[in-house]
């Protein structure tokens, strides 16, 4: 005899997307929870059972199924689109039934070494999924010959099969349901990298730049850029900032300062003279409406120049040391 949720299940499971999607979102998440524990167990069901459960149903469909399609990833599908990523992970990642929360409190060194002996891009892939601090940890636990293929591979990443990230886990927890093989996952790999290397600490992430830049120049050239953003500026010291901005020029620095978040703009004018400052307040105001991409690239100047000063040990940019 089928309880409740299994009944639930069941029935969640025979919908179409879009049908289900309304009803998963009516559902609180104690319920979720109940039903993620009766998916990640359900494998097959008598198709007795199904008929009994569902014969109000029986009118809209010629077939019957006798397994339930998709079983807890495809519960998690639908739980993603209803309730939206963060609310599904609470739900579905507690830190009980995730094999990636497990990855990230275990040893990096008992981690990491189970990972040196697979190839580079899956590593990446699981990287890519960790908390960047738990990722740096693990990667730093690798050898180091492996460390800048690694986050080669995490930079170029775009998309992850799904299926990849579920057979690591499954090898690596020992505990994970099988997934629709067609399914993607989107991933910024530039911006994953960057974030692993910041979580690195200076000293490493400048070798594994080092190394990166051998191998793939523009990669590194990007991932070096995302590590330090337009709006970490906002960080910088004055005395730092000054030294920045004597390298800027004005009309350039102007156009950056365009619509900027007020926190970064405080920060650069904290290291402008008072007669400087406002001039470029003057000039601001009268700037009138310019296109975003222009912007964007006098941002990315102002970035590219801070970058270099402390590459050439003229400024701290206040990023984490080891």
């Amino acid at each position: 005899m089928l309880t409740g949720p299994e009944k639930a299940v069941l029935f969640l499971l025979s919908l179409d997307e879009e049908v289900a999607r309304p009803i998963v979102a009516e559902l609180d998440e104690s319920d979720l929870r109940k039903l993620r524990a009766v998916a990640s167990t359900m494998h097959e069901v008598d198709p007795a059972a199904i008929q009994d459960t569902f014969r109000e149903f029986v009118d809209r469909s010629s077939k019957q199924v006798a397994v339930p399609r998709g079983g807890l990833p495809y519960l998690r599908r639908l739980s993603v689109g209803a309730i939206g990523d963060q609310r599904t992970r609470d739900v579905f990642e507690d830190g009980v039934t995730s094999p990636f929360a497990r990855l990230e409190v275990a040893s990096p060194d008992t981690v990491g070494s189970l990972l040196s002996k697979e190839p580079p891009q899956i590593v990446g892939a699981i990287l890519a999924k960790l908390e960047p601090k738990a990722a740096a940890a693990i990667l730093a636990a690798m050898p180091v010959e492996r460390q800048a293929a690694v986050v080669g591979h995490v930079g170029r990443m775009t998309e992850i099969p799904a299926k990849v990230l579920e057979d690591m886990a499954s090898a690596l927890a020992n505990e994970l349901p099988a997934s629709d093989t067609t399914t993607l996952v989107s991933v910024d790999g530039v911006a994953k990298a960057a974030q692993i290397l910041n979580a690195a600490g200076k000293a490493s992430s400048a070798a594994l730049l080092t190394a990166l830049e051998e191998s793939d120049g523009d990669l590194a050239r990007d991932v070096r850029q995302a590590m330090f953003t337009f709006e970490d500026l906002q960080r910088v010291e004055p005395r730092a900032m000054r030294e920045i901005l004597r390298e800027v020029p004005t009309e350039r620095l102007t156009m950056a300062l365009k619509d900027a978040p007020g926190s970064v703009s405080a920060a650069i004018f904290a290291g402008l003279s008072g007669r400087a400052g406002e001039l470029i307040r003057d000039d601001l105001a009268v700037l009138g409406n310019v296109r975003k991409v222009e912007v964007d690239r006098a941002r990315l100047e102002v970035v590219q120049i801070a970058l270099q000063l402390e590459a050439d040990g003229k400024v701290d940019l206040g990023r984490e040391s080891e």
